[in-house]
């Protein structure tokens, strides 16, 4: 409660006790028990066309970065602050055998080793003994993944089966404009109030229903029975909707460890096994974007997947129709920059959201003993991961 329950409190907002936050859930710098934890799974931290000869700025996990590829095609992500001076290699000029900084000309490869300090004598006589900081990257999806966590415990790259196997004219296509998070490119709140969205599938018929208008299609607008369950992944949600022919409308969303979105079409174009996957990733403790990667049969479809409101997208609403038809943007940026953990009141309807935490939690306590946390594998062989979400008709 975060309201006083003393003897003839009237519940005014001055009677609220002191504001508190759930820090170890989401704060994501390096140091903190999540950041930490985050650190051991691998995040895309742009699509695979940003790592260019043009170095581009990275934000991951509260850490500037620049990506870039070199001359030679291998892709590079190092600390923006080169590690002679202090300037930024945003300004650094990307040639054949990595970044050269553009305050003293010293050369870095894709994995930080100083190639050249031509300004010292003899070209650096000690620059074997100097690294810029770096973190290793792999390309998959048409993104680009980074592992930022400590080397010795770094898993495989997952892959994942909704992204293997193609249906007949079917590629992967992938975009970085937060497809999903209801706004512009930057959402401008805690990662978390995003992530818990997933497994709260009330907020579909009110939110994007009634309140708003239909945004998705009449099939989503009805209250459905529900139910969670934990996997080795993270949190199911099986939601069970009554149709008008008899049949019924089963719906399988999945939170999976550490970000991923698994989140079947809301438009209910078919019914079948999830098209797209999409990743969280916080970009600091008051930011975070969304990547996703998905199966298209014309490029340009998974952007065409965006939702709008009154026929608008989000970014041509007035402000008058941003209050008149909120949507997924308003209601969790609405909440803060980081939500007020103190002053939540859950209900039966958000066991979901309860789950997804103490799941969070015990990760951490994981950790804390030295074991590793769901979701890490360290098998190069083995079989993609198949998640069960999708949309899904059938009979009782």
């Amino acid at each position: 409660m975060s309201v006083a329950p003393h003897a003839g409190s009237l519940g005014t907002a001055y009677e609220l006790r002191e504001a508190q936050i759930k820090d170890d859930l989401v704060r994501v710098g390096r140091g903190t028990p999540m950041g930490e934890l985050l650190r051991r799974y691998w995040h895309p931290v742009g699509l695979v066309a940003d790592a260019c000869e043009t170095p581009k700025k990275v934000r991951a996990l509260g850490e500037d970065l620049v990506l870039f590829r070199d001359g030679l095609g291998k892709p590079g992500l190092l600390h923006a602050r080169c590690c002679h001076r202090g300037t930024t290699l945003y300004y650094g000029k990307v040639e054949e055998r990595g970044i050269r900084c553009c305050y003293h000309g010293w050369l870095f490869d894709t994995e930080g080793r100083t190639l050249e300090q031509p300004c010292e004598p003899q070209g650096g006589l000690f620059r074997d003994k100097i690294r810029q900081p770096w973190y290793q990257v792999e390309e998959r999806y048409g993104l680009i993944f980074a592992y930022m966590g400590p080397p010795d415990k770094r898993p495989i790259l997952p892959r994942y089966d909704a992204l293997e196997t193609m249906d007949e004219g079917e590629f992967v296509e992938a975009d970085g404009s937060s497809l999903g998070g209801g706004g512009p490119a930057i959402i401008p709140c805690n990662w978390l109030q995003h992530y818990e969205n997933v497994v709260d599938p009330f907020h579909v018929p009110v939110l994007h229903g009634s309140f708003s208008g239909p945004q998705f299609t009449m099939a989503m607008a009805s209250i459905p029975d529900v139910t969670f369950e934990t996997s080795p992944r993270g949190v199911l949600v099986r939601s069970k909707r009554r149709m008008d022919d008899g049949k019924t409308f089963y719906r399988v969303t999945e939170a999976a460890f550490p970000t991923l979105r698994v989140v079947p079409n809301p438009r209910v174009a078919k019914f079948s096994r999830v098209e797209s996957i999409g990743w969280v990733l916080p970009i600091d403790d008051t930011t975070f974007r969304i990547f996703v990667a998905g199966r298209v049969k014309q490029q340009g479809d998974i952007g065409r997947m965006r939702s709008k409101m009154n026929d608008k997208f989000w970014w041509e609403l007035s402000e008058e129709e941003h209050q008149r038809f909120p949507g997924d943007y308003e209601a969790q940026v609405g909440q803060g920059e980081i939500t007020i953990h103190s002053e939540e009141h859950f209900g039966q309807t958000d066991r979901g959201v309860l789950m997804l935490r103490r799941l969070l939690q015990a990760q951490l306590d994981a950790m804390a003993q030295g074991r590793d946390p769901i979701g890490v594998n360290f098998d190069a062989d083995g079989p993609p991961i198949v998640f069960e979400a999708g949309n899904f008709i059938g009979k009782d």
